[in-house]
């Protein structure tokens, strides 16, 4: 079915498109019908495994920027993601850059996108996760209201854009503290190429400094709500290898309990679209090869003490059982459902 639709919804603005997909999913969420409908469709075997202390259904999640103000998470849940990562959350309301601001490749079969993070903020988003709110008049029918789900919550945090880096820590402690109740884990976005300065934040001394206060945080929010809460780092591919190995070794040395690597890359390699000149972070196919790379070299140098979340570039089967086989505990999408449609979970958790 996505075969026949996506010509037409590529004929609309990439930002569009998405919204009208994101919100047709969170219509989903209303009418236990249709969420019923889409979680049979979608449904596969149970493939579980365990990262980081948690229990994952499947190792197939949805990487953080699809559902930044998490909207849709019981309908996107339906689609048979093991987790689903929101965000980037930041502490206060931003629109992010001008739009235009993504921008589809499909020469290519990337996307690029300047959003910003753009967010609701803080208080929006925590209002979304409350497990409590009203029924609708279509759950009180048919007797669904909300219930728990199986699929992991992941939230990823970032600051301000006009928050200096030198006071980060307090933007990502606020947020620390904001979604400690309501996330399975919660990624530290260090990486994304469109917040100005924001990467300078995965250098060694201030990626360090930063953790340290977020770890010391993070133990009292544990023993405040008396469940485990791992922290993960997301990493540019753009990183050099000395440079990578300096983030690694801040990310051990204050007890992360994971990597996702990797965001989205400034790269232009090899481009065939008339919007390769777009500025902004690419995604889809032309990140794999990256991607990779930095996998193989983050699964080396951590050795099996923390689990290694992949993304970018994850396009079919074969992409993310090439990632598993390479050492990755997780892999999530994103583009990938772009130009696949959301079969593209079925398929891969159905054949892994």
């Amino acid at each position: 079915m996505y075969r026949l639709l996506r010509p037409l919804l590529f004929r609309l603005d990439p930002e569009t498109a998405h919204l009208l997909a994101l919100y047709a999913l969170r219509g989903t969420q209303y009418i236990p019908p249709a969420l019923w409908l889409l979680e049979t469709i979608c449904k596969s075997p149970p493939k579980p495994v365990t990262a980081f202390g948690l229990a994952f259904k499947n190792p197939v999640g949805l990487a953080a920027g699809y559902d930044k103000d998490a909207l849709a998470v019981r309908g996107l849940g339906a689609l048979g993601f093991g987790h689903i990562e929101v965000g980037t959350v930041t502490p206060m309301p931003q629109g992010g850059n001008p739009k235009p601001r993504v921008f589809r490749l499909p020469e290519d079969e990337a996307v690029i996108n300047r959003m910003g993070f753009s967010s609701r903020g803080s208080a929006f988003v925590r209002k979304q996760l409350k497990p409590s709110r009203k029924i609708s008049p279509f759950e009180f029918a048919f007797g669904r209201g909300p219930r728990r789900s199986d699929v992991v919550l992941g939230v990823n945090l970032g600051k301000n854009k006009f928050t200096p880096n030198e006071e980060a820590v307090l933007d990502y402690l606020s947020l620390l503290q904001d979604f400690a109740p309501h996330a399975g884990y919660l990624a530290i976005n260090v990486s994304s190429p469109n917040t100005p300065g924001l990467r300078a934040l995965q250098g060694r001394a201030a990626l360090e400094s930063l953790l340290i206060q977020l770890d010391a945080q993070r133990k009292m929010e544990e023993a405040k709500l008396d469940k485990k809460l791992p922290l993960l780092v997301k990493l540019a591919p753009d990183l050099s290898e000395s440079e990578l190995d300096d983030a690694l070794d801040a990310i051990l040395q204050t007890h992360m309990d994971g990597v996702i690597a990797t965001n989205t890359t400034l790269g232009r390699e090899g481009l065939r679209s008339a919007r390769a000149g777009e500025s902004g972070g690419l995604s889809g196919s032309p990140l794999r090869v990256r991607s990779e790379a930095v996998l193989r070299q983050i699964v080396a140098r951590v050795n099996g003490k923390i689990p290694v979340v992949s993304a970018g570039g994850i396009m079919s089967l074969a992409d993310a059982q090439r990632r598993l086989d390479m050492g990755a505990a997780l892999a999530q999408v994103y583009t990938g459902l772009v130009y696949r449609g959301p079969g593209l979970v079925k398929e891969i958790v159905k054949s892994l």
